[in-house]
């Protein structure tokens, strides 16, 4: 099935037969949408894809932080504004779900979502869909409070559920030379691999990198 950076609506199939039993035949949504900073996409946003897809005929996937000059500080998530929690451009992220979404045979159709400018809110996401959570932290709460004042139905998934994977521990990975593919789909492991040779190719004429490839110090907290 083929997936789609534009915003029109598409049907979709859920296809993976190892998501079928979590379909709520009791109520399925037209559309549906997830949303994150994706730095970079891992296993834990899989499943809160996997989550909104076996729910919906078509997923939004909206990422957060899409311009760099627009990131707000969030009280609730001190950490998520710094440039080093967030290495990779819109377009490399993007490049990312695209990826994951066809190997999960998922219909997804990739925005850019200003999470922390509400009133921005309409001029991405279409009208009527619902939106999917997964709260881990005192910042899911307070996107919780922003989606039901903006007039979204807000569906929470897997709620009391634990964290079990972080992108700050990818992004450690990634940069100790550890074993950041275990963390991560194939998907997306194939996109860094492509930026990682894009990067040795690039480097020679050009000097550093830009994103997570660039000549930033990093501290080993984030």
């Amino acid at each position: 099935m083929s997936t789609s950076g534009g915003v029109g609506y598409a049907h979709a199939s859920v296809g993976a037969a190892d998501r079928t039993a979590l379909i709520d035949t009791a109520r399925v949504n037209i559309a549906g949408m997830i949303h994150g900073r994706f730095q970079p996409f891992h296993n834990g946003h899989l499943e809160y894809l996997r989550g909104a897809a076996a729910r919906s005929d078509v997923v939004f996937v909206g990422i957060t932080n899409p311009d760099p000059h627009r990131v707000r500080e969030e009280p609730s998530d001190p950490l998520r504004h710094l440039p080093v929690s967030n290495p990779f451009t819109y377009v490399e992220r993007l490049l990312m779900v695209t990826a994951v979404a066809a190997d999960e045979e998922i219909a997804a159709h990739v925005i850019p979502f200003p999470v922390n400018e509400p009133e921005l809110w309409p001029a991405y996401v279409p009208p009527g869909v619902t939106q999917y959570l997964r709260l881990f932290s005192d910042w899911g709460g307070t996107k919780l409070e922003r989606m039901r004042e903006a007039g979204y139905e807000v569906v929470v998934l897997d709620e009391g559920a634990d964290k079990e994977i972080s992108g700050a521990e990818v992004r450690a990975a990634l940069r100790s030379g550890g074993d950041w593919e275990s963390l991560v789909p194939p998907g997306v492991a194939r996109v860094i691999r492509s930026l990682q040779r894009g990067r040795e190719a690039a480097r020679p004429r050009s000097g550093p990198v830009e994103g997570v490839w660039g000549n930033r110090e990093v501290p080993p907290e984030v």
